[in-house]
């Protein structure tokens, strides 16, 4: 299973480990990844997702689960987010 959050698409990063004499060598720096339930209101289901920390704060910020997935480009979105935003999207314009 990569190391991708799935709905920031925030991956890992590579840097270096500095000794006190500067030597570098290659490290990884990996995203904090939890795996959460979270409530979509207007389809009033839950869905379970590996979303790093920042990404959970992100969607809490935006409002929820709904808002952030409608305001997020496909780009950034695993394939089960964009399975939801289009649900989410036929929901609206039926309602």
């Amino acid at each position: 299973m990569s190391r991708i959050c799935e709905l920031t698409g925030k991956g890992r990063q590579v840097g270096h480990n500095v000794s006190h004499a500067n030597n570098k060598t290659k490290r990884v720096f990996l995203p904090n990844l939890q795996n959460v339930t979270l409530m979509s209101e207007k389809l009033e289901r839950s869905f379970k997702f590996r979303v790093s920390t920042h990404g959970l704060r992100s969607v809490e910020h935006n409002g929820g689960l709904d808002n952030w997935l409608l305001k997020t480009s496909d780009e950034k979105l695993s394939a089960n987010a964009q399975k939801i935003k289009r649900e989410l999207i036929k929901a609206q314009a039926a309602a």
